[in-house]
C-alpha cells in the first residue's frame, strides 16, 4: 500500500516526464504558464517539483500549459 510519500513521488514523476517528453525546460514553463495567465517563477516550479507537493490545479495548469491532453498513470 502507497503512502503519502509515494503517491507525491508518482505525481512528480508524471510531471517531470510530460515536461521531458516535450523538452520544457522549467524556465519555458514559466513562459508557457504566463501564456495562460499563470504567474510561477523558476524557483516556485523548482521547488514544488522537488518537493512533490502541488495542488491538482497547478498541475493540470501545467498539462495545460504543454498541452499535454492525456496522462497515463503507468
Amino acid at each position: 500500500m502507497k503512502d503519502q510519500a509515494d503517491w507525491e513521488g508518482q505525481v512528480k514523476g508524471l510531471l517531470k516526464a510530460e515536461l521531458k517528453k516535450r523538452g520544457v525546460t522549467y524556465a519555458r514553463l514559466v513562459d508557457k504558464l504566463s501564456d495562460i495567465g499563470v504567474s510561477e517563477t523558476e524557483p516556485n516550479i523548482r521547488n514544488k517539483l522537488a518537493r512533490g507537493k502541488f495542488t491538482a490545479v497547478f498541475l493540470v495548469q501545467c498539462l495545460t500549459a504543454i498541452d499535454c491532453a492525456a496522462l497515463s498513470l503507468d
